[in-house]
């Protein structure tokens, strides 16, 4: 309680926290100070002024307040002045700088300084200065900004100059209404900014997340309120966001086989979706269900937003800084970490690092597909680290959960690559459910590339194709084969296991020469159904073992003139090594360069005996 010394008018000194929260108007307002002397040190109206010029809405806010000083002074209430030295540079001074002014002022004119700082409270006291500390407080009135909110109203968008707006319904179920038909003018549009940021800054649910050049973002309980200022936009708007949803996992319909991955195994998750979808309803859902398996949870925000049990510490960016809160994290160890939302590449550096740390992490990003997300990841972290990185993706649409995918390293050949020389390591994204791939992700040369896998519907030309490849492969190998297309440029090749060898051929050649035969891709498996027998020789075709000559830079195969012009097929034992023609002077000739010559040599050398087919 303030009170006079016999008829001597105490003096008050304000700082700019006791200007800002609105604490100096309200206790001359409810009389506690009435007929006091308030000092204003120049200092602080020069950081307010400044402030205001920059856009931010503390300045605005305090510029009020002294304009319900002046108010209060011209009614005879209080005797309000300037005291204290005019900053030369206001913008390059330090808050101790300005504190210290403060202080200085305080001791000159033998005045009570008032402040909501407790740093300068103390400071001021073993400076041996009489302090009055002034707690925030938090009053009991709805700003005027509820009144747009009506009981379904996802979010209230107010703009100078236009009716005010709301959006009405459930994510994925809305519509746009106007709250009401007469627009909305500057000094209105001021008086809701300047009430919001005072309650922000009285109330304990309430904080000032971002402030500055003409943009602020208050989180005041449940509300997300963004304000923008011109130069930053064309004129002042007001955006205010709240949940219409408090969920719980059980309510999102989840199989069991995604609640046992969340529970057991994922440790790297993904919310994605588009603005408004309902991903930071399922994160908070999310957040709860992890609680209740006494997992130890935080959270990485800007702004806080989201309503989590209080056991859940909400944590923002340290000196507006993400990556010294990370720091921070590491250090506490959680079991999981929610971040919300990743949006620039830092953010993802940061999941990066806390989740390859051994930090359990869902993050919530912005994605119009599933795949999107994964996406995200693609040049922040090499390919093979993805699913060390991100082992789950859950897609969020319209307050429901709609693709989830499970991302699987492996090795094979991507789709529409035919020869098996072309596997390589591989991300393959399946879905959660089926198990079934969806895209995959390899690296092509320099390029990262991120390939749908579709169903490929077999064409008639396919499904004649299979007939081709049977009677080629019983041709070169004798070999019976049941032939399945899977596309038109890959089929399954059935043989038996005593078949399956002769078909590969020594080294792969005999398989990847059918291949390059009949530009499709085989893949060649054992089974152990019951093939029938291949069929019996063909009485035109001949058993042939040529004579094989080493003539300077040549392997000469040496048939007989009679047989110039014929097709054969050479042999290293059951393999086929190669297909060709004899030539007019009933030879085939072979570089010594070739591999085919090369292959040749070998097994000769290994005493394999090399034989012909002639057709």
């Amino acid at each position: 309680m303030f009170f006079y010394l016999g008829n001597m008018i105490r003096k008050y000194v304000p700082d700019i926290t006791t200007i800002v929260n609105g604490r100096i108007t309200q206790l001359v307002d409810d009389g506690e100070l009435k007929g006091v002397k308030i000092i204003l040190p120049k200092v602080v109206f020069s950081e307010l002024e400044y402030r205001a010029e920059q856009g931010k809405d503390s300045g605005f806010s305090g510029m009020a307040e002294l304009e319900k000083l002046k108010e209060f002074s011209d009614d005879g209430l209080i005797e309000f002045s300037f005291g204290g030295e005019e900053p030369n540079f206001i913008s390059e001074m330090t808050s101790s700088e300005i504190q210290a002014m403060v202080r200085d002022l305080a001791k000159e004119r033998e005045a009570i300084l008032v402040t909501s700082d407790e740093v300068l409270s103390s400071s001021s006291k073993i400076d041996g200065l009489e302090v009055r500390y002034l707690t925030p407080i938090h009053e009991e009135f709805e700003p005027k900004l509820l009144d747009f909110f009506e009981s379904d109203a996802m979010s209230v968008h107010l703009k100078e100059g236009v009716r005010p707006m709301a959006k009405v319904g459930r994510p994925g179920n809305f519509n746009i209404k106007k709250v009401r038909e007469d627009s909305l003018d500057s000094s209105e549009m001021r008086e809701i900014a300047q009430e919001l940021t005072e309650l922000a800054r009285r109330d304990p649910e309430g904080y000032i997340e971002v402030e500055m050049d003409g943009a602020s973002m208050i989180q005041l309980g449940e509300f997300r309120i963004a304000i923008a200022r011109p130069p930053f936009s064309d004129a002042m708007e007001i955006t205010a966001v709240r949940p219409v949803a408090d969920v719980d996992l059980d309510d999102y319909a989840l199989s069991e086989k995604l609640k046992d991955r969340l529970d057991e195994q994922a440790e790297g998750v993904l919310v994605a979706g588009s603005p408004g979808a309902g991903k930071s309803t399922f994160a908070q859902a999310l957040a709860e269900f992890y609680k209740k398996q006494d997992k130890v949870i935080k959270t990485m925000e800007s702004p806080r937003d989201l309503q989590v049990d209080e056991e859940v510490t909400q944590y923002t960016a340290l000196e507006g800084d993400m990556e010294l809160t990370s720091d921070i994290l590491l250090m506490v160890r959680p079991d999981y970490t929610i971040y919300d939302e990743l949006r620039r590449g830092d953010d993802f550096e940061i999941f990066v690092d806390m989740r390859l740390a051994g930090v359990g992490m869902v993050g919530v990003v912005h994605s119009t597909k599933a795949i999107d997300a994964v996406q995200r990841l693609i040049g922040r972290v090499e390919l093979g680290m993805i699913p060390m990185i991100v082992d789950t993706v859950i897609f969020v649409e319209e307050g429901r959960i709609g693709e989830v995918y499970a991302l699987v390293p492996t090795v094979g050949v991507p789709q529409g690559m035919g020869s098996p020389d072309l596997a390589r390591p591989m991300v393959e994204v399946q879905d959660f459910e089926t198990g079934e791939p969806e895209y995959q992700i390899y690296s092509f040369g320099e390029q990262v590339v991120v390939m749908p896998v579709e169903e490929n519907e077999v064409s008639s030309e396919g499904k004649e194709k299979a007939k081709e490849i049977e009677e080629l492969i019983r041709d070169w190998t004798d070999a019976n084969v049941d032939v399945e297309m899977i596309s038109d440029q890959n089929a399954v090749v059935k043989a038996n296991s005593e078949d399956v060898p002769r078909i590969i051929g020594r080294n792969g050649q005999t398989v990847d020469d059918l291949q390059n035969s009949l530009n499709v891709r085989l893949d060649i498996r054992e089974t152990d159904e019951v093939i029938s027998e291949p069929s019996s020789e063909d009485s035109s075709k001949k058993v042939f073992i040529p004579e094989i000559e080493d003539v300077g830079n040549n392997i000469i195969l040496k048939f007989g003139s009679e047989y110039k012009g014929r097709h054969v097929k050479i042999f290293a034992g059951d393999s086929m090594l190669f297909k060709g023609s004899i030539g007019k002077n009933g030879e085939i000739s072979l570089n010594k360069d070739t591999k085919i010559a090369e292959q040749l040599m070998n097994v000769y050398d290994q005493g394999i005996e090399i034989t012909a087919e002639i057709e």
